[in-house]
């Protein structure tokens, strides 16, 4: 299979695991630390820049001075704002000027990406939690796809690791298993079955290097599996989080208000960025929060085994070694 060398671009990334794009987590030293450590770091330009207030070509220039190891990008390529989509378009040519070739791109069509990226001699692998988002992305030539599965953080997918690996086999290119894995067991299960690298988002926010507040990082340690809930308040469409006590009284579900507008043809968009921006304001603030007044915090179903916060170094090594 031609693709499969292509996977993590050159012999400098050691090992077959990705560093997953996290808004708000991926602090430059984190992105840095995964990819010094053999994995690939994979920047959130969306992070960098309003959380942790870096100008892209200033952010990457930092991370290059904490490593000279290759890095990714992650785009989210919603086309619905104009403005949005230019500032994406601004953060492609940026990063491809600062010689990074490898890009994960979620949600929307990635047709413009692919074609940009593999005319600088890129690649790009897309987000998928089902065959038929799959299916958009492979028809525009992507390189490899993320398969998110129903234990991953964040926008969670709704397929178990085994189920979604089935739709996903047919389109033959490189499969990256994203969701449940944070130690060597789990890393292990997804080498077997036959993805060709695995995505780690949750185990890495209770690392060193990542600088969320010492509370949160306590609650992925505290946390088991079943306090893994999927809140529709945040962004309108199904988010993993911990099931703390502010989630409890927020209620998992959005109002009346909110579904209907998220259900109307006209203002689903406006809805769904007014929740986005909302939410966004409101993990910036909780998840860097050191007294943790506001328990809001994202984690995967991986949460199940991690009990320690160790360096990025550590971690990896858990892994492979």
């Amino acid at each position: 299979m031609h693709h499969k060398n292509k996977f993590l671009l050159d012999s400098q990334v050691k090992y077959p695991i990705i560093g997953g794009p996290m808004y708000p987590c991926s602090n430059p030293e984190l992105v840095a630390a995964v990819s010094r450590a053999g994995a690939l770091g994979v920047i959130q330009p969306v992070a960098l820049s309003y959380v942790h207030g870096y100008a892209l070509s200033e952010g990457i220039d930092y991370i290059r001075s904490l490593t000279d190891k290759p890095l990714g990008m992650n785009l989210l390529i919603e086309k619905s704002a104009k403005k949005y989509h230019q500032k994406m378009q601004q953060w492609l040519d940026i990063a491809l000027e600062k010689n990074i070739r490898f890009f994960i791109t979620s949600l929307g069509k990635p047709d413009w990406v692919v074609k940009i990226v593999h005319d600088a001699g890129g690649v790009v692998y897309h987000d998928a939690t089902e065959a038929r988002w799959a299916e958009k992305a492979v028809d525009v030539g992507v390189d490899g796809l993320i398969a998110v599965n129903n234990r991953a953080g964040g926008h969670a997918g709704s397929l178990s690791f085994d189920a979604l690996f089935t739709q996903l086999q047919r389109f033959n290119l490189p499969l990256v298993c994203a969701g449940g894995i944070a130690d060597r067991q789990s890393y292990q299960a997804a080498l077997d079955k036959g993805f060709q690298a695995v995505q780690m988002g949750t185990r890495f926010i209770a690392s060193r290097e990542c600088n969320v507040s010492d509370a949160y990082k306590q609650a992925i340690i505290q946390a088991s599996e079943n306090d893994i809930v999927l809140s529709e308040r945040i962004t309108g469409v199904p988010v993993s989080v911990i099931n703390t006590d502010y989630i409890k009284k927020q209620g998992l579900k959005p109002n009346r208000l909110e579904q209907w507008l998220l259900a109307h043809p006209k203002y689903k968009y406006l809805m769904r960025t007014f929740l986005a921006l909302k939410s966004l304001r409101s993990l910036k603030h909780a998840q860097f929060d050191q007294r943790g007044e506001k328990d809001y915090w994202q984690a995967g179903k991986s949460v199940q085994s991690i009990s320690s916060i160790d360096s990025v170094d550590k971690i990896i090594q858990n892994l492979v070694s």
